[in-house]
């Protein structure tokens, strides 16, 4: 019997072998080394497997910023760190560090208790990255550096097999939706006066998605839709909006659209930011224990649904390479 790593290799060459990890979703590719600039033909494929698995993983790659850069770009122009992100590494705009400790320095001490649900990055629960704004990273690649010895997974799921999943007439109705997205929906605080709360009501991030976005590379259609970002849908009562929200939330999260992932130092994931959704650890908050990643994204468009509607700001700006941090 032919494996599953077996048929990869048949079908590559150049060294490069790839091993599917679950049954919707992710695939480890070996046989490439980041620190090095690749070939077209190598670039190529990596693509390829990126858009047929969503989220692609790389293990024992030693390098650092400059080099996740470089790897990158060479499949797109990278944006600036994070829209409220004022003081990336020196040199380099690009890289959002993800370090519980660098926030409870930039939110105070109290921040991983008042914030439980984000203590390891901006937001921690499943969530699709920086969809508040109308042109969302097309792509996010995550580097680790400092990961504790159990424990810290990620979690990705395939919003497209989450849509293929809908019975018909739920396709049919979600198809000629829209919704809205704003920076940490749901995470409102009584206390409007902590310095999280002032940086996002200066850099305020909304915007009008479709609820099902076809993707603008492989033509499928994906829920567009998930917990950290998306407040309510457009045209429906709230109770109405509430209700298919949770039916969606709840279906796009199902245990057989998702990988879970094993950090290890020298791991890279990267991913398909207009087909996944992802979750970051749920197991450690309560550990004393080191965890430190470094993220880019690239560059993305506007959503397009199935009718054709085309993503709208109601506020901010797009997502670029240039930094615009209003700092409260």
């Amino acid at each position: 019997m032919t494996s599953v790593l077996d048929s990869e290799k048949a079908a590559e060459t150049g060294g490069i072998t790839v091993r599917r990890l679950a049954g919707h979703i992710g695939a480890e590719i070996h046989g490439v080394d980041l620190s090095q600039p690749l070939d077209e033909e190598t670039v190529a494929k990596i693509r390829r497997k990126l858009l047929k698995y969503k989220v692609v993983f790389f293990r024992d790659q030693r390098i650092g910023h400059a080099e996740q850069i470089a790897f990158a770009r060479q499949f797109g122009e990278l944006t600036h760190a994070h829209p409220h992100e004022d003081a990336p590494p020196a040199e380099f705009p690009e890289i959002l560090t993800i370090d519980p400790r660098r926030y409870e320095q930039k939110y105070g001490e109290s921040f991983r208790d008042r914030y439980t649900k984000r203590q390891y990055t901006y937001y921690g629960g499943w969530h699709t990255d920086v969809t508040a704004s109308v042109n969302p990273p097309a792509a996010s690649l995550l580097r680790a550096e400092t990961v504790p010895e159990f424990g810290g997974d990620t979690t990705w799921t395939n919003q497209v097999a989450a849509y293929e999943g809908l019975s018909e007439p739920l396709r049919k109705l979600v198809d000629g939706l829209r919704a809205e997205h704003r920076f940490l929906a749901g995470q409102e605080r009584s206390d409007e006066g902590d310095e999280l709360s002032r940086r996002i009501k200066a850099n305020l991030l909304v915007s009008h998605h479709p609820v099902v976005r076809v993707h603008p590379e492989t033509g499928e259609k994906a829920l567009y839709v998930n917990p950290g970002f998306t407040t309510r849908i457009l045209g429906l009562s709230a109770t109405e909006s509430r209700k298919l929200l949770e039916l969606l939330f709840e279906h796009l999260t199902r245990a057989e659209y998702t990988v879970r992932f094993k950090w290890e130092p020298g791991s890279v994931a990267f991913w398909d930011n207009r087909a996944t959704a992802h979750l970051g650890p749920q197991d450690i908050g309560h550990l004393e224990v080191e965890r430190v990643l470094h993220r880019v994204t690239l560059i993305g468009d506007r959503p397009v649904g199935p009718d054709g509607f085309v993503s709208e700001i109601v506020e901010g700006e797009e997502f670029r390479a240039v930094a615009n941090v209003k700092v409260a």
